[in-house]
């Protein structure tokens, strides 16, 4: 038996502050929901409804996807479209879809790039997937330094143009191409909306590579993931290793950058937050979410007390100049990465 159809809270714009993407008309969450891992097929599709259902409640309205997110591939895309079947299409006007394309998603040599084919073939799959006619937000997932920017771009103008999305964005580019990328987009009348850079207390590649300044200058915003570092942000890995963390089965974390650094950098900052009376996810997400670029920090989350808990991190008071400078004593940029 399926369950009833949820009937979404009344007061779910009363519990996010929402953020103007730079020069767009387009306001966004503070936290954007972002489903790259943990919703393919073998997590069970009640408990990840449950989730995705309680953001919308909260407030999320901005949900992040890519074709290649699952596993398997596509499988979060697959897993989201039933939700909105199910339970959302009645406020699909209500809601930010994005999704992207570009990252290897098979063999195929068209299953990759950021070609115009890969790129638009993608996004027809996608549409499919989410059971939509179109998305808000296309991104490039990846610059493909083989295929011309132009190309690429005009790609994404397409998809503009024929409706299929209503913004254009990108992903884990180095400012300069970002830049490139923002101002060929400009001329041809579709500005660039957002980027999407991995942003954290442990990896300030944004500020040292002057993204920051870029978003500013050129008019996007940032909507950044992986702010708690795939959970080094957290006190999970303060002592060990707990059985079914993520740093035991995941590509995207090793157990080898868990280590006596780490641990003495992560207690410091642990101590700062406590001393705040806040958690250190949440000092983490307050971190990252003071800078003006940055439009919305995309979190994801295994319950829907864990996404009740982090969204928690914009009641506490700003941080202030001593304990910023005490943060980035601790918070050495690198740690746990492996770049």
């Amino acid at each position: 038996m399926s369950s009833p159809i949820h009937t979404p809270a009344e007061d779910r714009y009363e519990h996010l502050p929402y953020r103007r993407a730079s020069r767009s008309g387009l306001d966004l969450p503070a936290f954007s929901f972002g489903l790259w891992q943990k919703f393919g097929p073998e997590h069970g599709y009640e408990k990840r409804r449950e989730i995705i259902l309680h953001a919308f409640d909260l407030g999320i309205t901005h949900f992040d996807n890519a074709d290649r997110y699952g596993p398997p591939t596509r499988g979060a895309q697959k897993f989201f479209g039933q939700v909105l079947a199910q339970d959302l299409a009645p406020y699909r006007d209500e809601l930010i879809l994005s999704t992207k394309a570009g990252n290897p998603i098979g063999a195929s040599p068209y299953q990759k790039g950021a070609s115009r084919k890969s790129l638009l073939a993608s996004l027809e799959h996608s549409l499919r997937d989410l059971g939509t006619d179109y998305v808000d937000v296309f991104y490039s997932h990846s610059p493909d330094l083989t295929t011309p920017l132009e190309e690429t771009v005009g790609a994404l103008v397409s998809a503009v143009g024929q409706g299929k999305a209503l913004y254009a964005g990108i992903s884990n580019y180095l400012p300069d191409r970002a830049r490139k990328a923002a101002a060929l987009l400009r001329e041809a009348g579709v500005p660039l909306l957002v980027h999407q850079p991995r942003y954290s207390i442990f990896d300030r590649r944004p500020e040292r590579n002057g993204l920051l300044a870029a978003a500013a200058e050129d008019g996007f915003g940032l909507v950044v993931y992986s702010p708690l570092a795939q959970g080094l942000l957290t006190d999970k890995y303060l002592v060990d290793i707990p059985d079914g963390a993520r740093a035991r089965d995941s590509a995207f974390l090793s157990p080898d950058v868990i280590d006596a650094t780490y641990r003495e950098r992560a207690a410091a900052l642990n101590k700062i937050a406590e001393e705040r009376g806040q958690s250190l996810a949440q000092l983490a997400l307050q971190w990252v979410l003071r800078r003006p670029e940055v439009t919305s920090a995309l979190i994801g989350a295994s319950s829907t007390g864990q996404l009740d808990h982090n969204l928690q991190a914009l009641d506490f008071p700003p941080l202030t100049e001593a304990e910023l400078a005490s943060i980035d004593e601790h918070g050495v940029h690198g740690t746990g990465l492996k770049l």
